[in-house]
């Protein structure tokens, strides 16, 4: 039997319906006289709706274009949506593994163009534990563990255009971290084979993570792990390296597993193939 409305539920109704329609031509985007038709709504109802969307960050429209695309809380939600059947998948046994050998919280994040997303957080046993980092959290890359692990997998160049593109939003959010502070974690997590914070986001949480890549190198995510800073001294940092490492593999022979059974899958081009200019091994 049909139900009635709750207050406000066609506002809603009509915005998922907008969304929905972005949704769809993404790539190229839709203009607003396009959404208009579609919609079969009035100009100022759809103009209202988007800018409500917007706010949210589900929606974004291009400044050269004018036209609308879905917004990067979008994706955000469509990667914890769908890690059921997707990387994270692949990444779950190495998580939980790590967690329940080492008793730290493991995690595992991707790269979002010039951030890092953690798309899953596994909480481990030791009695102190920290809350730096949660699913969905986003840094730019370079800040944090497995956001470094990321940028230092990357060409050199690609590494200072990502370091120069998150130059303003580092003098806004990350007075602790500056272009010449990442370029210098960046040489020592090569050299190393490792990435770490020493607890710069979060005074005392101390992270360590490695890269894991797609069978032709390029970053696909990383592992990381995080302690107090008690637990992470200079000799268990290289035994815990050794096990995220170990893990890392492991993930990526399932994801080559996973690909060569699926050759229609298509890498994400958010890396370039290229590896970087002798790095140390990190996955």
């Amino acid at each position: 039997m049909p139900t009635p409305d709750l207050p406000g539920s066609q506002s809603v109704d009509r915005a998922l319906r907008l969304l929905s329609l972005v949704g769809r031509e993404s790539a190229a985007g839709l203009p607003l006289s396009e959404i208009v038709e579609e919609t079969g709504l009035s100009k100022p109802t759809v103009r209202r709706l988007l800018l409500a969307l917007m706010r949210a960050g589900l929606v974004e429209q291009a400044d050269a274009t004018k036209r609308y695309h879905l917004g990067e809380e979008a994706f955000v939600l469509g990667l914890l949506s769908g890690s059921r059947h997707g990387l994270l998948d692949l990444a779950m046994a190495s998580l939980r593994r790590l967690s329940d050998t080492t008793q730290d919280t493991s995690f595992f994040s991707v790269r979002r163009d010039r951030s890092a997303v953690c798309l899953h957080r596994e909480e481990g046993t030791w009695p102190v534990r920290t809350h730096a980092l949660q699913a969905g959290d986003q840094h730019p890359l370079g800040i944090g563990a497995g956001s470094l692990a990321m940028l230092a997998a990357l060409a050199d160049d690609e590494v200072e255009a990502m370091i120069e593109a998150n130059r303003a939003i580092l003098v806004e959010s990350y007075p602790s971290y500056t272009p010449a502070s990442i370029r210098t974690d960046v040489a020592q997590a090569r050299e190393r084979g490792f990435s770490l914070n020493p607890g710069r986001i979060v005074a005392s949480s101390w992270g360590i993570g490695v890269a894991v890549r797609y069978p032709d190198r390029r970053v696909a995510g990383a592992l990381s792990l995080a302690a107090i800073d008690s637990r992470m001294r200079p000799q268990r940092q290289e035994e815990l390296a050794v096990q995220l490492r170990h893990e890392a593999k492991q993930v990526e022979q399932r994801l080559a597993g996973m690909l060569s059974r699926q050759p229609f899958l298509h890498v994400p081009p958010d890396a370039p193939a290229r590896a970087p200019k002798q790095p140390a091994e990190t996955s």
